[in-house]
């Protein structure tokens, strides 16, 4: 039997958590605590993948990928103008 691996992500929703698979839409999951909404993932896969072989269908190939990227804190800008403003080139200077 051939192992399939899948990437989760895992939201934290208000006062639960959401999961959901990127390579199996629709496949989704929520708990109470992360380790429950990974939990209950892991048995939501298992729900779609056995659905998929009765179906006879392929399972999909897993394409997701993920990472972390760092970002130092930005400072707060000093001027007046917008961010629209600002990605313009105007200085608050409208014609009339």
């Amino acid at each position: 039997m051939t192992m399939h691996r899948f990437l989760i992500v895992i939201e934290k929703a208000g006062r639960n958590y959401s999961a959901y698979a990127p390579d199996l839409p629709g496949c989704v999951a929520t708990g109470s605590t992360r380790r429950q909404a990974e939990a209950n993932m892991h048995a939501a896969i298992e729900m779609h993948l056995e659905g998929l072989a009765e179906d006879r269908q392929p399972v999909p190939t897993a394409h997701a990928t993920s990472g972390v990227l760092f970002f130092e804190p930005v400072a707060k800008p000093t001027a007046t103008r917008t961010r629209k403003q600002r990605m313009s080139g105007r200085n608050g200077i409208t014609k009339r």
